[in-house]
């Protein structure tokens, strides 16, 4: 099994990372992508995933942190893809229009910009939206990214069949397993096995019956056993779907390197 989405550079495991990657380890966790936010995070998550041989990671900045963006920034993206093969993604990037921590417009250039930046390097974006599908729409038919995956799907299925079509994956978190989370149990139930990822988002969004605490990776198999209920599929299925749609998507082949 992959999480395909955890931030293993956030602090909230600063206390106790190695006990936390040997228990996902222990829980049959395969793989881990660890998923930056901003620029320094990248750096810490390159680090990360150089210590062991089952983490990879994203290297970006999310549109929370849009507002700090520089014009030196991309180089310094594309940089770490260049120094480290455990960069297998460009991401956290996209919208956000709950929080809106970066102005609408600053975040639309950011995320154009990164978004140009994956299809130039033939890396895949990994990318957050919220309350934005509109405005992602717009942008992605614009760049027309290689290959692209919602992360933490919460959309409508009609605002996103669209991506779908378009060839790019969704991905599911724990919120799926909340009670009031019934729009994004519909889109499990339209999507594909094919065309869907699994992640923790850890150290958010822990599933029931962790909900509460602080997540980790060793907590997806919640998340897999929901989708094989809502599915009317086995979990063993989820799990080889999922871990094959993340191994292509992410470039993996059984843990090793292929991309040059």
């Amino acid at each position: 099994m992959i999480d395909s989405h955890c931030h293993l550079a956030d602090a909230a495991f600063d206390a106790d990372r190695e006990a936390v990657v040997t228990r996902a380890h222990e829980a049959g966790i395969e793989t881990m992508i660890t998923i930056a936010d901003s620029i320094s995070e990248a750096e810490k998550c390159v680090q990360i995933a150089e210590k062991y041989d089952h983490i990879f990671c994203s290297v970006g900045v999310h549109p929370h942190n849009a507002k700090d963006w520089q014009k030196g920034d991309a180089a310094k993206l594309t940089a770490m893809t260049k120094r480290s093969k455990k960069v297998r993604a460009i991401g956290e990037i996209g919208l956000d229009y709950h929080y809106n921590h970066s102005a609408q417009d600053v975040q639309r250039g950011v995320f154009l910009e990164q978004l140009t930046l994956s299809r130039e390097l033939g890396l895949p974006a990994v990318v957050h939206c919220r309350e934005s599908i509109d405005d992602i729409r717009t942008i992605v038919q614009e760049v027309e990214p290689l290959q692209m995956v919602l992360h933490c799907c919460t959309e409508k299925w009609e605002d996103i069949e669209w991506l779908l079509e378009l060839g790019h994956l969704l991905s599911f978190t724990g919120i799926a397993t909340y009670p009031n989370a019934e729009v994004i149990r519909n889109v499990i139930k339209h999507c594909p096995l094919s065309k869907m990822m699994i992640e923790t988002d850890a150290p958010y969004l822990a599933p029931i019956p962790h909900r509460g605490k602080r997540n980790e990776p060793a907590f997806i198999v919640e998340v897999a056993r929901l989708i094989a209920k809502i599915k009317n599929t086995s979990l063993e299925e989820v799990e080889a779907q999922t871990t094959k749609n993340a191994v292509v998507f992410f470039g993996l082949s059984n843990g090793a390197l292929d991309r040059n």
